[in-house]
C-alpha cells in the first residue's frame, strides 16, 4: 500500500521559512515525477514545483527564487524549502507522484493528505 505523509506546515510570519517533507512508503520515489501542489479555500488546486525522475525542476512563477523542490532518495523523502513566504502562499499543501519519470508523461498516481501553510502579515 502507497503512502505519501506530508509535514512540516504551521504558522508563520511573512518573510519567515519553512520545510515540507513527503514521506513515501510502498513506493520508491527515485527516479519517479513527483510534486508539490496547494489549494486555498475557495481556489482551485495550483501545482507549485515539479522535479523529474533525472532532477530537473520547475516552478510556479508565484514561486521562483522563493521556494525549492528537492528529493533524498536515503530517506525515500521529497522536500520543499519555502523562504521569504507571503500571506497568498497560504493553503493546504500536498505532494504526489507518478509512476512516470517524466513529469509531462501520465496522470498522477499518488497524494498525500497534506499539510497547512498558514502566513500572516
Amino acid at each position: 500500500q502507497v503512502q505519501l505523509v506530508e509535514s512540516g506546515g504551521g504558522s508563520v510570519q511573512a518573510g519567515g521559512s519553512l520545510r515540507l517533507s513527503c514521506a513515501a512508503s510502498g513506493y520508491i520515489l527515485s527516479g519517479k515525477c513527483m510534486g508539490w501542489f496547494r489549494q486555498a479555500p475557495g481556489k482551485e488546486r495550483e501545482g507549485v514545483a515539479i522535479i523529474d525522475g533525472d532532477g530537473d525542476t520547475a516552478y510556479a512563477d508565484s514561486v521562483k527564487g522563493r521556494f525549492i523542490i528537492s528529493q533524498d532518495n536515503t530517506v525515500n523523502t521529497l522536500y520543499l524549502q519555502m523562504d521569504n513566504l507571503k500571506p497568498e502562499d497560504t493553503a493546504m499543501y500536498h505532494c504526489a507522484v507518478k509512476y512516470a519519470a517524466y513529469c509531462r508523461v501520465g496522470l498522477w498516481d499518488y497524494w498525500g493528505q497534506g499539510t497547512q501553510v498558514t502566513v500572516s502579515s
